[in-house]
């Protein structure tokens, strides 16, 4: 027999076994892997089915959504009492509005004075914002008995209501920096601070209430405001 036909027969059943050995490696691992895979697959499902089936994570859902629920309907509420938008009112609807909510907030202005104006903007923009507080205004002219009831003497006059009750007021723009340009965020702030309507998150800017300066020297030479009166 040739030697060399001897060792190349050898070589190739050598190097035959070692293919077949890494093959049946390969196909062990092929096996263990989806052994496993299916092994967390079903430890993932009874997991998944514990959690479901786990009174206390049925609490904090049923919890949350009955919070949910009180909410909306707190809203709805609030929404019929006339919360969420800034409206006018007549002296005949004064007493009803202020004593039929917790929270208001009125604004007793003349339609003539630029610097109610300028509040009539803060505050509609505010009373969409703040829904647990109620946001009016009354004409000073055709209310004149809730004017001297009230000792109202300079305009733009904010008095502020706890039941029926009014506790505070700004008067003027003196609580306001005294200048007409200021921001929405500071009315804000002044009320919020006075307790009437509470601080919330928002990402909302006050870029639109920036007066421009051509505007507020047209106000400042035609006319000063400061000590309005009814």
């Amino acid at each position: 027999m040739d030697p060399n036909s001897v060792k190349s027969t050898l070589s190739n059943l050598a190097f035959g076994n070692v293919m077949a050995a890494a093959a049946r490696d390969y196909q062990k691992e092929l096996l263990a892997q989806e052994k496993a895979q299916s092994s967390t697959s079903v430890n993932q499902e009874v997991d998944l089915d514990e959690l479901m089936d786990d009174p206390e994570l049925e609490k904090l859902h049923a919890d949350r959504i009955a919070a949910l629920k009180k909410e909306a309907e707190k809203r709805e509420a609030l929404k019929r009492q006339g919360h969420g938008e800034y409206r006018e009112i007549s002296e005949g609807d004064f007493l009803g509005e202020v004593t039929g909510t917790e929270k208001v907030i009125c604004h007793f202005y003349h339609k003539e004075f630029y610097r109610c104006k300028i509040i009539d903007k803060h505050l509609k923009s505010l009373a969409l914002k703040h829904l647990d507080t109620k946001f009016i205004k009354l004409d000073a002219e055709n209310a004149p008995f809730f004017v001297t009831k009230l000792a109202v003497q300079t305009l733009p006059c904010v008095i502020i209501f706890r039941k029926g009750i009014a506790v505070d007021r700004l008067v003027g723009f003196q609580d306001l920096g005294g200048k007409d340009d200021f921001g929405t965020r500071t009315l804000e702030v002044v009320l919020i601070k006075k307790g009437i309507i509470s601080e919330k998150k928002s990402d909302e800017d006050d870029d639109d209430n920036n007066y421009d300066e051509s505007r507020r020297k047209t106000v400042r030479s035609s006319m000063n405001h400061d000590s309005d009166s009814d």
